[in-house]
């Protein structure tokens, strides 16, 4: 007995020492970043864009070099950035990455951005594009990726959850609440619930607040979207439920056009008068909310009384909102470059969910990534449905079509125009 019980149990500890022995298989998340050049190799990535600065891609730079000490990566602005990036890499002294935009794709002023790229598809670089959400990745004719998104951008509104809960309110989800909450804090004395920028037509509140719901009225219609791209005067009345839905959003009291007047800019003075603290909702845009950590102490009003605020989507359809899901700004690996082997290597460090994310966090703006949950400041955006995110890059609506749609519900909503006008003016918008 005591001889077969020291038997097995010779077998179980040989077993168990053999299992100890192989090793684990590890995924994605637990392996991490992982060198594959020589870490002793020394080179310079230059990469250039269009900031003055670019302090979050920067850090990026550091935490690169604990793997990689000997290489020397910088960032170079250029002045006058979509029309001298061409010039600039056809050049002698073309940069190593560059800055790229989806809406460039196809135009011939701008060829250059896109022939001198790299195919980052190219399952040999090992990029991780399965962590990017799929909807903001450029689609191209012949399937290539001549960019990959490295920050994303939306339309919303910031929203002092501190006086939410001080009226002991809830951040509407649809429309009718939308309404029925701005009424409610009018009740309370605020004067003006919600605002926005409404002195030009870009990013204004018109825009803001209506462009997501007309994407939503289009996004599933091949047709309007082809007529719309082609600026052909009959896709005009594709605008109407829009044009229709800003004249009801305003006469339903939700914003006062006289006060938001009085906001300067669509940046810092959205900013500084949202930080008052007097507004629970203020309309802008991704970027604009990515100033506003820089902004807090520029403020008095907040110094004094600071509060907690996040950035949600405007819920304009009775559904809810819709998650106008936007490529901010996009990556290129420049093809011809003398150094295309560690430049691959740092986007394949780059393009993973924790350093995008900590990129976009540093810079303020929304991340690429599927997991939204790393800033809690545009949280609200990862808990949309998915059937309520849409995104121009996916069904196709291009700039120009944008553009057209950007003017009619600025000349609408500020009283230039009727609904009627402005639909047979479409095609016919000039910037």
């Amino acid at each position: 007995m005591k001889k077969t019980m020291c038997m097995l149990l010779g077998a179980m500890m040989i077993l168990g020492l053999a299992a100890c022995g192989q090793e684990k298989p590890e995924t994605a998340a637990e392996e991490g970043f992982r060198p594959s050049l020589d870490t002793s190799s020394a080179s310079q990535i230059r990469v250039a864009g269009g900031y003055d600065n670019f302090e979050a891609l920067e850090a990026e730079f550091d935490r690169f070099n604990e793997y990689y000490p000997n290489v020397e990566l910088m960032f170079t602005k250029v002045d006058d950035y979509n029309n001298m990036i061409g010039t600039v890499l056809d050049g002698n002294d073309a940069p190593d990455i560059y800055v790229n935009y989806s809406w460039m794709y196809g135009r011939e002023q701008y060829k250059a951005s896109i022939d001198h790229a790299e195919n980052l598809a190219d399952p040999a670089l090992g990029l991780d594009l399965d962590c990017i959400r799929r909807n903001i990745i450029l689609n191209t004719d012949d399937g290539t990726l001549p960019m990959v998104p490295v920050f994303s951008n939306t339309y919303g509104m910031l929203v002092n959850n501190s006086l939410f809960e001080k009226e002991g309110l809830s951040v509407p989800a649809t429309y009718q609440e939308l309404v029925a909450v701005c009424g409610a804090f009018r009740e309370k004395g605020y004067k003006n619930p919600m605002m926005g920028f409404s002195n030009q037509e870009t990013t204004s509140l018109f825009t803001l607040t209506s462009y997501p719901f007309f994407c939503g009225t289009v996004a599933q219609d091949a047709e309007a979207v082809k007529k719309l791209n082609a600026l052909d005067p009959s896709a005009g009345d594709y605008m109407r439920p829009t044009l229709e839905k800003i004249v009801q959003f305003l006469d339903d009291g939700c914003v006062d056009l006289d006060a938001c007047a009085e906001i300067e800019n669509n940046y810092d003075a959205v900013i500084l008068r949202f930080f008052e603290g007097d507004v629970p909702m203020m309309t802008c845009s991704g970027d604009a909310v990515s100033g506003t950590k820089k902004r807090e102490s520029r403020s008095e009003a907040f110094i004094a009384n600071p509060f907690t605020y996040t950035f949600v989507p405007v819920p304009m359809s009775d559904e809810g909102a819709n998650f106008l899901d936007i490529p901010n700004l996009q990556f290129s690996v420049n093809k011809d470059s003398p150094n295309l082997d560690m430049a691959n290597e740092f986007m394949r460090f780059l393009i993973t969910s924790e350093e995008l994310s900590r990129m976009a966090q540093n810079k303020g703006l929304m991340s690429p990534t599927k997991d939204l949950s790393f800033n809690s400041v545009y949280a609200a955006f990862g808990d949309v449905p998915e059937s309520r995110i849409l995104s121009p890059e996916e069904f196709g609506l291009t700039d120009d079509a944008v553009k057209q749609v950007r003017q009619a519900v600025f000349n609408v909503g500020t009283g230039e125009m009727t609904i009627d006008e402005a639909i047979a003016a479409f095609g016919t918008f000039a910037e």
